[in-house]
């Protein structure tokens, strides 16, 4: 079996988009945090899945909610993505415009996209949870995406339709 470290650095040679997790805890105060371990899985029903460490801020918030959103980061949201991804801050929300959406999540105002999602499944693995999420709501706006590689953000060259 390899290292930590030794895989952190392999893995960081794959190129992810950036995304910022939401959900509103039992108070109702809304929590994120930022991961870059999201995908699709499946188109019908359609499904997205997440994997989120057991020591992130938002992960009691999110393991008995729900629901969440997934927030997913244009190329200007580099400084939300640094806030979300930081355990320094108790309150991530403060000073980042949002809104609260029908179903209660909060959405990050100017992402590039919204997937609001029903949790279907969750299955512990290591020191993550894999939380799969059936989609409910989505929304798609213009502009380019965040990209994190190698440790380090990035945007995709050139223009794209």
């Amino acid at each position: 079996m390899i290292a930590p470290d030794e895989f952190r650095h392999v893995l960081s040679h794959f190129a992810s988009g950036v995304t910022v997790i939401t959900v509103c805890d039992k108070d109702g105060r809304p929590t994120g945090l930022t991961a870059s371990a999201f995908t699709s899985v499946s188109l019908d029903p359609p499904l997205i899945l997440v994997c989120v460490d057991h020591k992130a801020q938002s992960y009691p918030a999110l393991a008995a909610g729900k629901m969440f959103a997934v927030n997913i980061l244009c190329l200007e949201q580099e400084a939300v993505s640094r806030r979300f991804a930081t355990t320094k801050i108790d309150n991530k929300f403060d000073g980042v415009p949002f809104t609260l959406s029908p179903h209660g999540l909060p959405l990050l105002d100017d992402a590039l996209a919204h997937l609001e999602c029903a949790t279907v499944n969750v299955h512990l693995e290591g020191d993550h949870t894999i939380f799969v999420g059936r989609v409910e709501r989505s929304h798609a706006g213009a502009g380019l995406p965040l990209v994190y590689y190698r440790g380090r953000y990035d945007r995709l060259s050139g223009e794209t339709p």
